[in-house]
């Protein structure tokens, strides 16, 4: 085996593509399509919380997006400051400012993974696999020092123990009540990884037997 296909994988032969092409076009469109989900999750929203307390019955809504934050936020924040709690846009300053450059760039490792024909294309799809997982681990560990770390100086803080607002579902804080939601943006990644997973397989049945014959050779 050449070096270079150590790496990329050998090349499909042209009398086996014109006779198979089928094979080896699954795993690509598979490929693709979960990058172009992934991008386009960008400009979806990830994740909403609805706040429902007494002055405001009809909720109040803060939606997040990869790089930002919309919605009834200054009111959330006037309200969280009662208990102590930090602003929502003091929350993953950084992973808002390179978010958009680091889906790009998962997105164009998926998209490299169609051109290479060895099983370096699942280490080069692994980010995007892990993405939605680190999205909401990351959530979480700011939504928990959030709420574990309230303002002692607060006017309510005496009245409110230190909590972890729901990633999901309902929650209740003192006369407060939330309702955490995914949104489509998060629902489109996590289905970007399925699709990784889908096209991963059929990458493996396309060119596990090239490989097998190159090395035999």
């Amino acid at each position: 085996m050449k070096e270079n296909e150590l790496i990329f994988g050998p090349r499909i032969p042209k009398e086996l593509w014109e006779k198979e092409r089928k094979r080896f076009l699954i795993p690509s469109i598979v490929l693709v399509a979960a990058a172009v989900l992934l991008f386009i999750s960008i400009f979806l929203p990830y994740w909403k919380i609805t706040l429902i307390a007494p002055q405001y019955p009809q909720g109040l809504t803060a939606s997040m997006y990869v790089n930002r934050l919309t919605g009834d936020v200054q009111e959330i924040d006037g309200l969280n400051h009662y208990i102590g709690m930090k602003p929502l846009g003091e929350a993953a300053v950084l992973e808002r400012t390179l978010s958009i450059f680091i889906i790009i760039g998962i997105a164009l490792l998926i998209a490299g993974a169609v051109y290479v024909h060895s099983p370096f294309a699942l280490f080069l799809c692994i980010p995007a696999v892990m993405y939605p997982a680190f999205f909401l681990g990351d959530l979480y560990f700011w939504m928990r020092s959030f709420g574990m770390n309230l303002d002692k100086r607060a006017p309510l803080s005496g009245a409110i123990k230190p909590f972890v607002p729901p990633l999901l579902g309902e929650g209740k804080i003192a006369q407060f009540a939330t309702v955490a939601t995914w949104e489509v943006g998060l629902y489109m990644s996590i289905a970007a990884s399925v699709l990784i997973l889908v096209g991963l397989y059929f990458h493996r049945r396309a060119y596990k037997p090239l490989l097998i014959d190159s090395s035999g050779r």
